[in-house]
């Protein structure tokens, strides 16, 4: 399986902290936003990854993330010229998905948990066509959701309703077989001229191929898009690694542990950091064993 970054995008909700740099590029506490879509792909085991961007951020982010070698994997960079949508992702990334499944995680998400990569490997073991998941929420009508029967099987997709059918929101990260890529060559513009998401999860829904997992009550997920939520889940991460004492969406950590470095070069990148707590932190890491 191969891995999507979706980073594109201008970031309009943000103006003007936005109008010279990319949105997942900002920092939410100590680290770039998507350090945190990032570890969520490691966290799933997917080695390979096609960043998608603007022309403007290109050099940023290779200057942020290189070529992968650095957490063990390889990164791929692609261009959107302008925001067409969730599923252009798909015809962007076309030649990089080759013959594979791809899992599209958006680079303003973060999720975080307790059995998280448990929910990432059952995800990748079920799929057959699509999954996505669903996350209950105060308000979903700024997302997609999605309509549960009394089984809790999907009937219904709908993108930012109105009037919802139910409080189920869904999350920005989603799995899929290989023929996600014809299918989005199939989507149509909707009335706000993109190429939507949820019409190829509907089309997935249709030829009954589409799962959807609900994300149990300790999984944490924080859409970052505004001012306010930029904040919060800064709060939010800065609560949980001073109490805990463990960092959140640290993709060095992840790629340790996962086996795809070592714990020299882990401790060789802290002692790159060393000036700093999150260098501190990744030589802890890499000596914890030796204690």
């Amino acid at each position: 399986m191969k891995g999507i970054i979706l980073a594109g995008g201008k970031g309009t909700r943000l103006y003007p902290i936005t109008k010279s740099t990319s949105k997942q590029l900002l920092p939410i506490y100590d680290k770039p936003m998507i350090y945190y879509s990032l570890s969520t792909l490691l966290l799933a085991d997917i080695k390979e990854i096609l960043i998608i961007c603007m022309p403007r951020d290109l050099e940023a982010y290779q200057n942020v993330l290189g070529d992968g070698s650095r957490f063990g994997i390889r990164i791929e960079y692609a261009l959107q010229e302008e925001a067409r949508g969730l599923a252009d992702a798909f015809l962007i990334g076309e030649k990089f998905i080759g013959k594979d499944s791809v899992c599209l995680a958006l680079g303003d998400n973060i999720f975080y948990g307790n059995g998280m990569t448990g929910i990432l490997a059952e995800a990748k073991s079920m799929l057959k066509g699509a999954v996505i998941f669903g996350y209950r929420v105060a308000d979903p009508r700024e997302y997609g959701v999605v309509e549960f029967d009394k089984n809790h099987h999907a009937i219904s997709l709908e993108e930012k309703p109105q009037n919802p059918k139910s409080d189920y929101a869904i999350p920005g990260l989603y799995f899929y077989n290989n023929d996600v890529v014809e299918i989005a060559k199939q989507v149509k513009p909707s009335a706000r001229g993109e190429l939507e998401i949820t019409t190829v999860n509907n089309m997935y829904l249709e030829r009954d191929q589409l799962d959807v997992s609900i994300l149990p009550r300790g999984i944490a997920w924080l859409d970052t898009g505004n001012p306010k939520n930029l904040l919060e889940a800064s709060m939010f991460i800065q609560t949980i690694q001073a109490r805990q004492n463990q960092y959140v969406g640290c993709p060095e950590e992840v790629a340790y542990r996962r086996g795809f470095i070592t714990a020299d070069k882990l401790k060789k990148i802290g002692e790159e950091l060393q000036k700093t707590d999150y260098g501190k932190y990744l030589i802890s890491i890499a000596t914890e064993k030796k204690q």
